[in-house]
């Protein structure tokens, strides 16, 4: 029988790619795990990342550190509010600059010096904040970059970018949670957590997070400050 093929995970701590690298792992991969440390301000997720990283069975978890404070620009990376009032019409300034862009190619890297081809990224296109880079044009275009930047790709040794979510609810994120026999409670969603380490329920990714549960008919495992208006989670 053949080696298992190695996955890259790219692992906030949050929901998402919890179950994006279940799935990984459902597929059959060895999973490497990467966090950044970006210097964001819920730093709680980190400590959730290397915790996940262990119940999936990552052979190896690297969190590697990045200073995005040195850019500013959101209010996760920056002196700026986070916003507490619901979804609008324009990207929020949860918004990292290019994020996304900029994390997927240090999973890239780690990938062709590991021999992974494959990378797993937990993006979602239907309920979230309105990020360019969670968008399945996104991870197309980087997937063709990779390809084309790589000496892996340009021998013909390719690369995958596997959004497993990109078209789910969060109702049906938290629903494969379950169905994985994911502990949902070792996630962590909020972007704001208060002092004493709970969900603030009140930022949009708290409030989508809570829709997701209660769409689901799951019961939310999280503890938040205050009950989420989870009718004003989404645009």
């Amino acid at each position: 029988m053949s080696e298992p093929r190695t996955a890259i995970i790219l692992l906030s701590g949050g929901l998402d790619s919890m179950v994006a690298g279940g799935l990984a792992r459902e597929a059959g991969f060895r999973l490497l795990a990467l966090t950044i440390d970006y210097n964001q301000r819920h730093r709680v997720e980190l400590e959730a990342a290397a915790t996940i990283a262990a119940s999936l069975g990552a052979e190896r978890h690297i969190v590697l550190p990045i200073d995005l404070t040195r850019f500013g620009g959101s209010a996760l990376t920056d002196d700026i509010p986070v916003p507490k009032e619901g979804l609008g019409e324009s990207i929020p300034v949860t918004y990292v600059p290019a994020r996304n862009t900029i994390f997927l190619s240090l999973c890239l890297g780690w990938a062709e010096a590991a021999g992974a081809r494959d990378l797993y990224v937990g993006v979602n296109a239907l309920d979230y904040s309105g990020y360019p880079d969670c968008r399945p044009e996104f991870v197309a275009a980087f997937e063709a970059m990779a390809n084309l930047g790589t000496k892996a790709g340009i021998e013909g040794d390719r690369f995958r970018v596997r959004a497993p979510l990109i078209d789910m609810t969060k109702a049906d994120i938290a629903r494969e949670a379950a169905r994985l026999g994911l502990d949902a409670g070792l996630s962590w969603s909020c972007y704001d957590p208060t002092p004493d380490r709970r969900h603030c329920g009140r930022c949009d990714s708290c409030r989508l997070r809570a829709r997701g549960f209660a769409e689901a008919g799951l019961a939310d495992p999280t503890s938040y400050a205050a009950p989420p208006l989870v009718g004003q989670a989404g645009k």
